[in-house]
């Protein structure tokens, strides 16, 4: 996949799983796992540049004597995730006039 593609995907998809309530690190990126491959390293950044947009924000607080980051989708970061969809949208027709013109 496009490493420019992917990494709009990804940070959707992140937005995505805070959508369904805060979160950290870890757990984000084991209920991205099964659908889309992160590590560590590309997370961090992803999450570092939606917060600077203000599609999330953050909280800290104390789980097993270690400060922990959770991060919170915003209504911004909702609305980003749906203008997402509304962009997919238009991406599947060029997919599909593409495939038609190559007869698939």
């Amino acid at each position: 996949m496009d490493s420019q593609l992917k990494r709009g995907l990804l940070d959707v998809c992140v937005l995505s799983v805070l959508s369904g309530g805060e979160s950290y690190g870890y757990k984000i990126i084991s209920d991205l796992s099964p659908h889309i491959e992160v590590s560590e390293s590309t997370l961090y950044p992803i999450l570092k540049k939606l917060e600077q947009s203000n599609c999330v924000t953050i909280r800290k607080a104390e789980h097993n004597g270690r400060l922990r980051k959770y991060y919170m989708i915003t209504e911004q970061g909702i609305c980003r995730i749906k203008e997402f969809l509304l962009d997919m949208q238009e991406f599947l027709k060029a997919h599909e006039f593409i495939k038609g013109g190559l007869g698939l």
